[in-house]
């Protein structure tokens, strides 16, 4: 018979176990949900700091407003009332470039730009560092993940918040360094101030937790999940999504089709 090795769940006719500690007696009710998340994806148990920085990234993704992903949730439960897990999904789905997916792509960016280098050990060289990699991007005519915000032009109010989490739980690494100092010295480079996205340094602040970039995503999803859980119960508290459907069903305006994407003029 074939086998199929995991550290993960099993279980027997009397026990469950977990990460190999009884689920019920060891687990339940003396783990909190961010640690154990931690813990799985690791499979090593997160110390307090960890807990703290981790959590604290969990909450500052959970929910920001009506978003894509919460309206499309909302929608989706409008359509569909039968199928909770069916906007969940949409809502996660929405999950992209634009909204949510900026954490992933921060904390690869910044985990590229630091690969294989000799790490400063002051600001200077961190700030020398920082203009290097802004200009090259500049040159490149491509953006900076994680610089810059749709609504907070001038601080995301969760960024500061973070790095002063880390710093506390001595988590401040070298991507939440790196970042903070693109922060500083961007200006100078692109002529103009942009803001420290606090999706991004959320990312940063994952990547210095060790956590697999290629889930980095995830842990973002995992936090909007619970923030779509928000959206749909104050849904059914306080509904919202019909007069969205219909403020769009009932403005619509007839326009000459446009095989060319021409518009309308």
């Amino acid at each position: 018979m074939p086998e199929y090795p995991t550290a993960l769940g099993s279980a027997t006719r009397d026990t469950i176990t977990l990460l190999g500690h009884d689920l019920a007696r060891d687990v339940m009710g003396e783990v909190g949900f961010g640690e154990l998340a931690f813990w799985l994806a690791t499979q090593r148990r997160p110390s307090k700091g960890e807990t703290r920085v981790f959590e604290a990234v969990l909450a500052a993704l959970a929910d920001h407003g009506f978003t894509p992903t919460a309206i499309t949730a909302r929608l989706t439960y409008l359509s569909a009332p039968d199928s909770v897990q069916g906007a969940l999904a949409a809502g996660l789905l929405g999950g992209g470039s634009r909204f949510l997916g900026v954490t992933e792509d921060c904390g690869r960016f910044l985990h590229e730009q630091l690969a294989g280098r000799r790490l400063p050990t002051d600001d200077d060289g961190w700030d020398a560092l920082a203009l290097e990699v802004v200009a090259a991007r500049r040159e490149a005519k491509r953006f900076v993940p994680g610089l810059g915000h749709h609504v907070h032009k001038d601080v995301d109010p969760r960024t500061p918040r973070l790095f002063q989490i880390a710093r506390e739980e001595g988590l401040e690494g070298p991507h939440l360094r790196l970042f903070a100092a693109i922060g500083r010295v961007h200006p100078r480079v692109l002529g103009r101030t942009l803001p420290l996205n606090g999706a991004g340094v959320c990312g940063a602040a994952l990547a210095d937790l060790d956590l697999p970039l290629a889930l980095l995503r995830g842990f973002a999803l995992l936090a909007r999940t619970a923030g779509l859980i928000g959206q749909l119960a104050e849904e059914l508290r306080n509904p919202v999504a019909n007069e969205i459907f219909l403020s769009v069903d009932l403005n619509n305006v007839p326009v000459p089709p446009s095989p060319h994407g021409g518009g309308n003029g």
